[in-house]
């Protein structure tokens, strides 16, 4: 899965529950034991770290496995086999989990900008081939949302609420001042949009640009449109509005 696909919802309650479970002294302190450990852990060598009984640190650890702070696995210990039932072994999940308000998509600008470094190309410079993957990888998300909703022909208010639905998920919180007006309240590329606004701004528009292509919303545009948040609105094409 790439930064491009089916994103996940800008609050992600998983990693916002995830987080709260370390909020406990006692389940941050076996979590960073069995983190630092390198290899398996079993859960009595893991209560006995922590000075508790085998069933409360089971008890804990198992509420680490179900936010997806750890996972588990039934193996042997070490070279010791055992007779009957395998251990349950505990180790970090491989997941990375952020929390962040507002959202903060990193990941994606670093796609974009790794692309046009990889790009390396005579026919384009390092800028140009930043836009134009950006616009392709807005064109893969706008796309899929196409499919997924099949929505048919948009008028530009359908296109509009279609837009908002794909842009809700990459963080660029999306307000509707008019029917056929859309707002982003925040720039998921802070804070490098204010070290090289031009840059990421270009990056946007191209992204915006190219969401809507996806989405096949003919009537309705990615504007330049400096301000609080984005320095984009969407809003239709002049002489091209259709409900």
């Amino acid at each position: 899965m790439t930064a491009f696909e089916r994103p996940r919802e800008t609050l992600d309650i998983a990693a916002v529950t995830a987080v709260a479970a370390l909020e406990d002294d006692l389940r941050r302190s076996l979590y960073t034991y069995v983190r630092d450990a390198r290899r398996p852990v079993a859960r009595d060598e893991a209560a006995a770290a922590a000075g508790i009984s085998r069933k409360l640190a089971a008890f804990h650890l198992d509420k680490l496995v179900r936010t997806g702070l750890l996972t588990f696995g039934y193996d042997t210990v070490g070279d010791v086999a055992r007779v009957g039932r395998k251990p349950k072994l505990y180790r970090p999940a491989d997941t990375e989990i952020q929390v962040g308000i507002p959202a903060r998509r990193h990941e994606i600008l670093a796609d974009i900008l790794a692309g046009a470094v990889l790009a390396d190309s005579g026919d384009e410079t390092a800028r140009e081939a930043a836009l134009r993957i950006a616009a392709e990888h807005g064109e893969r998300a706008g796309r899929l949302e196409r499919d997924l909703a099949r929505p048919g022909r948009l008028g530009t208010e359908r296109a509009l609420t279609l837009a908002e639905t794909v842009l809700t998920r990459y963080g660029f919180e999306p307000g509707r001042p008019a029917p056929d007006r859309v707002q982003l309240r925040n720039c998921p590329f802070q804070p490098l949009a204010a070290k090289a606004p031009g840059l990421v701004c270009g990056i946007n528009h191209a992204f915006l640009t190219g969401v809507l292509t996806g989405l096949g919303a003919h009537t309705v545009e990615a504007a330049l449109a400096p301000g609080a948040g984005c320095c984009i609105e969407l809003r239709p094409v002049e002489g091209k509005q259709h409900h």
